[in-house]
């Protein structure tokens, strides 16, 4: 098939990988009741998590939205044999898809989990420098 998904495991990873970088930077506000060492490393699990998450995502969101506009999907999705309510559906689909901000919202993350991170890692070497 021309067009596939990624693995289903790589998949099932990326998940994984978004669930675990929720959890690590919601459970730093009851890790600052124990441990700066441990408020750290659950910072650093979720940022990189972040990364990782968000660059995959908006990689599928920017292909979603190339492959509609390069097989110019909403001007030929009706010439097929729907009914118009099934044309109107999937065009409304489409244009959303196409035009949905979410693939900014990943990039955006992305960087500035990236960003983040960039800083994080100097401010430690130098505290542990110092």
């Amino acid at each position: 098939m021309k067009y596939h998904t990624s693995n289903k495991y790589y998949r099932w990873l990326i998940f994984f990988i978004g669930i675990i970088a929720t959890l690590a930077y919601r459970i730093i506000i009851i890790l600052n009741y124990y441990s700066s060492l441990l408020v750290a490393i659950s910072w650093y699990i979720g940022t990189i998590g972040f990364i990782w998450y968000f660059a995959h995502r908006y990689r599928v969101q920017n292909h979603y939205a190339n492959l509609i506009a390069d097989k110019k999907l909403p001007e030929k999705i009706c010439e097929n044999k729907l009914t118009k309510d099934d044309c109107d559906a999937l065009l409304y689909i489409l244009k959303s898809i196409s035009s949905s901000k979410a693939k900014w919202n990943s990039i955006a993350i992305f960087i500035l989990s990236a960003a983040a991170l960039a800083y994080a890692v100097v401010v430690d070497i130098i505290k542990l420098i110092d």
